[in-house]
């Protein structure tokens, strides 16, 4: 199954056969991803490698993805000139590195698109997920966000190997 972003004049939307959903993109849209920090969501075909979430906040999810708990100490390396550029790392790190576990929920539950990462290319880009939205469907970084429950249900129909296309 796949799952896919598209927009329109209306705003950005996911599907999975379910139905439309409301989410939330990059301020730079949908285009080729041209560098770190861009705000772009890249367009392509990328496979939805793995799940994170916090377990303080979130409970009983039946992902058939590789399904991992946030600890307090993770990020994710943002320094494109980094070894572990675009990978999970232990915090405090000694690179520029995001904070998975935040205050604001957006990050409750967090699956790694596979973009720039088999292997990474220094600047090309870094942490693309899809994770929760904000309220207002606020732009993201150049993630995809969903509401909570919109996020979980598109998960719950993922098997391993399932794609996400943003076009």
């Amino acid at each position: 199954m796949n799952l896919i972003v598209t927009t329109g004049p209306d705003g950005a939307w996911l599907d999975w056969g379910a139905g439309k959903r409301r989410a939330a993109i990059g301020p730079g849209g949908i285009a080729v991803k041209t560098g770190e920090g861009d705000g772009i969501t890249p367009r392509g075909t990328f496979p939805v490698r793995e799940v994170y979430y916090r377990p303080d906040r979130v409970k009983n999810l039946q992902i058939a993805l590789p399904l991992h708990k946030i600890a307090r100490d993770d990020g994710w390396c943002d320094a494109p000139d980094d070894p572990n550029y675009n990978r999970l790392v232990k915090l405090p790190y000694p690179a520029s590195a995001e904070t998975m576990w935040r205050e604001d929920h957006l990050y409750d539950v967090v699956a790694v698109i596979g973009f720039n990462d088999d292997p990474a290319k220094p600047g090309k880009g870094s942490a693309i997920f899809l994770h929760y939205a904000k309220p207002d469907y606020a732009p993201t970084q150049g993630c995809v966000g969903l509401k909570r429950e919109d996020l979980v249900e598109a998960l719950e129909q993922l098997e391993p190997g399932d794609q996400i296309i943003i076009d």
